[in-house]
């Protein structure tokens, strides 16, 4: 078979993008709003102005990252814009029970060694040799995706 071969696709619920970015976006507003209209301190009205902007950026990135889907293939997770997330050959473990630290309706991946940080708000985050994959996604996918991960990691490790 083919090593770029689509196995599993997990992209996000489209309520709960919505859902997600409306949240932030009017949180950001909310912050602008009380700084301008009810102005507290000099550095404070800094600080909530400052917030209420990055907050927005954050919501605006979160809907830019959130119109991707992750793929898994032979080779590893990746992003549809080609961008590899985990390689299959470096993940030591899945981890999606309860108490895992994970994102929400999600699963974590543990990596052998050290990964660059990224981070697509409301889809994966990747620190050290920790991925969270998650977030506005529906649980059913990342669930099946996950176990389609584990299953290909334990094909890669079984003996010949």
């Amino acid at each position: 078979m083919q090593d770029d071969q689509v196995l599993a696709v997990l992209r996000a619920s489209t309520p709960r993008r919505v859902l997600g970015v409306v949240a932030l976006g009017s949180l950001g507003l909310l912050m602008l709003y009380l700084a301008l209209v009810q102005p507290p301190a000099m550095l404070w009205q800094l600080i909530m102005v400052a917030l209420g902007v990055v907050i927005l950026w954050l919501a605006e990135r979160m809907w830019r990252a959130t119109a991707r889907t992750l793929e898994l293939t032979r080779e590893g997770l990746r992003s549809d814009d080609g961008v590899m997330i985990a390689p299959l050959g470096d993940v030591a473990s899945v981890e999606r029970g309860v108490f895992a630290f994970k994102p929400s309706n999600g699963f974590s991946i543990r990596l052998k060694r050290k990964a660059p940080t990224a981070w697509q708000p409301g889809l994966w985050w990747r620190v050290g040799r920790r991925i969270g994959v998650g977030g506005v996604t529906a649980s059913a996918n990342a669930k099946v995706m996950a176990e389609v991960m584990e299953d290909q990691m334990n094909r890669l490790n079984a003996p010949d």
